[in-house]
C-alpha cells in the first residue's frame, strides 16, 4: 500500500474519489486508488486516465501526490482474486484504499456502478473518471502505479512482454502462455489461464 497525507485545517466537506486499474488483465493484482483533492489547489488537466498519454499521466500523478490532501494506492492480490473473484477483489482493494486515507473523507465517489461496503456515505458514478476531478485523480494514480508494476514484472519475467500488453489478453500474451507456460502472477480463475492448467474446457478455435 502506498500512502501520503497532508494535514488540512479547512472546514469543508472532504470528498474522496476512488477508481481501480487492472480488472481485465490475466495477470497481476488489481489496484485501487483513493484521493482527496485540496479545493484550494486545483490541478489542471485531470481526466480519465485512459484518455491521457503515459507521460501526461505520470506528470499528473506527481502533482496529485504532491498537492492532494490525502491519497492511497492499495491492491488485492492474485490469490485474493482467485479466491473471491475479480469483482469482490476490486471492491476489497477500494475498501483498503479508502481505509488508509487520513483524514477520512465525509463522502466517497466511486467510478462505475458498484460501491464497496463502507461506513461512509458513498455513491457510484458511471464514467465518473471523466466527470469528477477526484475520481480522475484516482484513476490516474491507479493506472500509473499498475503500469509501473507491470514493467517490473517484465524485468522479473522477460519472456513475457508485460511492459507492452500490461497483462491483458492479447495475441502476444496468449502466445507467451503457449510458449512459456503459466506464471505465479497469472490469475488462475480466469478461463484462458485455467485452460492452460487443464482446469477448464479448451477455448474455441
Amino acid at each position: 500500500m502506498a500512502f501520503c497525507a497532508n494535514p488540512t485545517t479547512a472546514n469543508h466537506l472532504l470528498i474522496a474519489g476512488v477508481d481501480e486499474a487492472g480488472r481485465g488483465p490475466w495477470a497481476g493484482p488489481v489496484l485501487a486508488a483513493a484521493v482527496i483533492l485540496d479545493p484550494n489547489h486545483a490541478i489542471a488537466g485531470l481526466a480519465d486516465s485512459k484518455t491521457l498519454s503515459a507521460n501526461k499521466r505520470e506528470a499528473l500523478a506527481l502533482q496529485i501526490k504532491t498537492h492532494a490532501l490525502s491519497w492511497v494506492i492499495a491492491e488485492a492480490s492474485v490469490a485474493e482474486i482467485d479466491r473471491i473473484n475479480i469483482l469482490q477483489a476490486t471492491l476489497l482493494a477500494m475498501q483498503r484504499a479508502i481505509a488508509g486515507l487520513h483524514p477520512q473523507p465525509d463522502q466517497v465517489l466511486v467510478d462505475g456502478n458498484r460501491c464497496p461496503i463502507l461506513n461512509i456515505p458513498a455513491q457510484a458514478i458511471i464514467k465518473g473518471d471523466s466527470k469528477i476531478a477526484a475520481i480522475s485523480a484516482a484513476s490516474i494514480l491507479a493506472k500509473v502505479a499498475r503500469d509501473q508494476l507491470m514493467r517490473d514484472y517484465h524485468l522479473q519475467y522477460p519472456d513475457f512482454a508485460f511492459h507492452q500488453h500490461k497483462g491483458y489478453g492479447t495475441k502476444q500474451h496468449l502466445a507467451e502462455l503457449q510458449n512459456f507456460g503459466v506464471l505465479p502472477i497469472h490469475r488462475k480463475s480466469f478461463k484462458p489461464i485455467a485452460v492452460r492448467l487443464g482446469q477448464a474446457p479448451p477455448l474455441p478455435e
